[in-house]
């Protein structure tokens, strides 16, 4: 073994295992994979970029944009509509419809699109039926994935074999080469969706007869995200520190993680509230969150100030110190986080702040890695901050008098004087079971007991009554609020609290989004894009990949497929509805489609496909023309078509190709080939396609469809000519069976898009997917051989 085979072989490693576990993006690594082969010379560099004007990826982006001008002319919609009146409202003869729209849909449009553009009209279907969600969207998914079988231009990864057929001067497959083999395979799975996979979806619960978008939607939806539990109401005092404050003001949201949905005033209710209403005495807040941060709210209303003892000195006062410590060149904290050193407990001291230079570094201290220099903080008792002289890697303490403290450090002005009442609910409770500070970020410093002794809290310190707490980091306005007792009580399930058309009235409801598959939001946090300033709309839960997400959302990063529940009005869920980052999950809340364009949109389809199939003109060519026609006719515009490209299949294809170049060149395909000979020789040609078959299929699941064609096609030429086989049936078998993504969520982008609406769990998709996968690696077998015989 030649050690470029080695190089080639030690790349291809890495780039599956970064393929696997997504440790960076796709786009990323394609645009290293083209650097690192070129700079090692495995592939010259016009090769290494040669991968941008590929036929294949050329015609990749190219049918994105006119799948994306098929999709704003509303064909979907059109189609929909009639999806009804065709089919009635039984079950099976709904699903089977459903699946051969979107896969005829899927033969010439993206499928990922096409699953996008009849998700809320299956859901519409699901409101007007009964029928549940779960039942209809996985079919819909899967039917978008069979369908793209049908022709070349229906998936990647038929475009990629043949366009690797041509650059290897075998006449490449045309336009409906692959509609013999794919019409068996599809209509054979759909009708196994139909017939027996439906009994290996599960069923949530449907919505009555008869019910459109209005309280059995949002009993559904509830249901789905585990809400009924987490509404409650908060009534706010007369004499309470938050009368006349907004609800932005209040921090309600941004500290303790509540959606204020409603207010109860008198005998009048304001559902959806703005973030600028006021509080006023009396109110009820109903709001929707965890019963924890509101006991948390309760805990801190009972902590009272000290008006009458001075904090001027409370720092180091009870035998505590102030100090500064200052690591040294050398020391072995540098690089690890104070939070991975375990200080306070191991040492028994606070960290007040770090001082870096001239920066001070206030928040989220002890998740910063440490240097050289690094000047600590501490808090506590003054022997313990004598022991520190032996502590390895940092110099000397130095204590700090009463003046650096306050002028230098202003540490006077962050520390608040708390006493536990002696009828506290604190009582009895330790540290870590009140809570205390989760939800404000402040730090406990010390608790001076009634005896006059004064401790570092432990985890497990009880609180006592007459304990006073001296703490840090509140900012003023909650410190102020909070100060004055305030005093939240929450009751559950009282007078219709939990009645879920509390939700929902003719201003007001609950909405279901989708991340499009087209958004620009990815890695992006509903706090950074200000989504509730932009929007004035309540993210109630998220639905990830088979679990719910319902706290921290704020700081969550939005994901493609996130199904985001939304609270607020009408005219603000339809103003969203507008936004190209989303999927509204009912039809009538999308933005309007260009319908009067669907017929110059299928002109231009059809002008596309008619000149390839007499072969006049290549694809690549027709479907750039294609293309700039749907652009120019007014079918999307500009910004929609870059829009509708999905970047990172085009990055990583192209950045790929040189990989397989190089797996060709090296003779690392052909080592892959001849140990596949070896093994799967002696069965004969039959036993070679199963196996490169079986490998396909196995690897689907986990590794992109395009970048796993890029790496088989070479192997499966070099395994016909050493074979000496037609290599036209184990291209055809890889192309289907990579595009047969069937056995997980992750394994194509339409599964993820329909997770969320649908409530699955990732055994659903292994429920369903592994028997249709067997059926078709079966069915392969069997058709390819009879229309691409194995024989030269």
């Amino acid at each position: 073994m030649s050690a470029e085979i080695l190089l080639v072989f030690g790349i291809l490693i890495v780039v599956i295992g970064v393929l696997v576990t997504e440790v960076m993006p796709l786009e990323v690594l394609a645009m290293l994979v083209l650097g690192v082969l070129a700079v090692t010379g495995l592939v010259s560099p016009t090769e290494a970029l040669a991968g941008f004007s590929n036929p294949a990826v050329v015609t990749i982006w190219a049918v994105f944009i006119l799948s994306g001008g098929l999709t704003r002319t509303g064909i979907a919609n059109i189609l929909g509509r009639n999806l009804l009146k065709v089919a009635g409202e039984g079950e099976s003869r709904l699903i089977l419809l459903v699946m051969f729209v979107a896969g005829g849909l899927s033969a010439f449009m993206n499928n990922v699109a096409v699953a996008a553009l009849m998700l809320p009209v299956v859901m519409d279907i699901c409101r007007k039926t009964g029928h549940p969600p779960s039942r209809m969207l996985m079919p819909l998914a899967y039917g978008s994935l069979l369908g793209g079988l049908t022709t070349m231009i229906g998936t990647p990864p038929n475009i990629l074999v043949s366009e690797a057929l041509r650059a290897n001067d075998l006449t490449p497959f045309g336009l409906f080469d692959f509609t013999p083999v794919g019409i068996i395979v599809m209509v054979s799975g759909m009708l196994f969706i139909t017939f027996v996979g439906i009994r290996l979806l599960p069923e949530k619960s449907a919505m009555a007869d008869g019910e459109a978008a209005g309280t059995g939607d949002v009993n559904l939806m509830l249901e789905q995200y585990h809400l009924e539990e987490r509404l409650f109401r908060i009534h706010i005092p007369k004499d309470s520190p938050l009368v006349g404050h907004t609800l932005a003001s209040s921090h309600l949201g941004s500290r303790l993680g509540l959606n204020v949905v409603g207010i109860n005033r008198g005998r009048r209710s304001f559902l959806a509230p703005a973030a600028s209403d006021e509080i006023m005495g009396d109110d009820e807040l109903i709001v929707e969150g965890r019963l924890d941060r509101i006991q948390e709210m309760n805990n801190w209303g009972q902590l009272l100030t000290l008006s009458d003892l001075s904090r001027e000195n409370i720092l180091i006062e009870h035998g505590m110190k102030v100090a500064e410590i200052q690591l040294a060149a050398g020391s072995p904290w540098i690089g690890k986080t104070l939070s991975g050193l375990n200080f306070r407990n191991m040492f028994g001291l606070n960290v007040l702040e770090l001082r870096r230079f001239e920066r001070r570094i206030e928040y989220n201290v002890k998740s910063q890695q440490l240097r050289a220099g690094d000047v600590i903080v501490v808090h506590g008792p003054a022997d313990k901050i004598s022991e520190l002289v032996q502590v390895e890697g940092i110099m000397a303490p130095v204590v700090l008098g009463l003046s650096d403290i306050h002028e230098d450090y202003a540490l006077g002005r962050k520390v608040r004087i708390l006493r536990v009442p002696n009828r506290s609910r604190l009582l009895g409770m330790s540290v870590s079971e009140s809570r205390l500070g989760d939800a404000l970020d402040v730090q406990v410093l010390s608790i001076i007991r009634e005896s006059g002794e004064a401790i570092i809290p432990a985890s497990d310190t009880i609180f006592e009554a007459g304990d006073m707490l001296v703490v840090s980091g509140m900012s003023d306005l909650i410190a102020v609020l909070l100060m004055q007792g305030l005093e939240a009580v929450f009751e559950k399930g009282t007078d219709g609290v939990n009645d879920i058309s509390l939700l929902e009235d003719d201003k007001v409801g609950v909405l279901e989004v989708i991340v499009s598959p087209h958004s620009n939001l990815n890695d992006q946090t509903l706090d950074e894009i200000n989504f509730r300033e932009k929007f004035g709309l309540n993210v109630l839960a998220v639905w990830r990949k088979g679990r719910v997400i319902r706290t921290g959302l704020r700081d969550l990063q939005l994901q493609f497929g996130d199904a985001l529940l939304l609270f607020g009005s009408w005219k603000k869920l339809a103003v969203l509805g507008r936004e190209p980052d989303f999927v509204v999950l009912t039809e009538t809340m999308q933005e309007p489609a260009r319908e009067e364009k669907a017929k110059t949109a299928l002109a231009i389809m059809a002008a596309v496909l008619l000149p390839v199939i007499f072969g006049w003109v290549p694809i690549y060519i027709a479907v750039v023309i294609g293309a700039a026609c749907m652009v120019l006719t007014k079918c999307l515009t500009m910004d929609e078509a870059y829009r509708y490209i999905e970047w990172k299949a085009v990055f990583l294809i192209a950045g790929m190709l040189p990989l397989g170049v190089a797996l060709d060149k090296t003779g690392a395909a052909a080592m892959v080939a001849e140990n596949v000979i070896t093994i799967m020789g002696p069965f004969g040609p039959y036993g070679v396609l199963f196996g490169l078959l079986s490998i396909t299929f196995a690897a689907t699941s986990i590794i992109p469809t395009a970048a796993l064609v890029v790496l088989m096609v070479p192997i499966a030429l070099q395994t016909s000519a050493g074979l000496g086989i037609s290599p036209y049936p184990l291209m055809m078998g890889i192309a289907m069976a990579a595009s047969s993504s069937f056995t997980s969520p992750i394994s194509h982008p339409a599964n993820v898009l329909v997770m969320g609406p649908g409530g699955y769990s990732f055994m659903d998709y292994v429920k369903l997917g592994l028997p249709l996968t067997v059926l078709i690696l079966a069915l392969l077998m069997i058709v390819i051989p009879v229309f691409w015989p194995m024989t030269v």
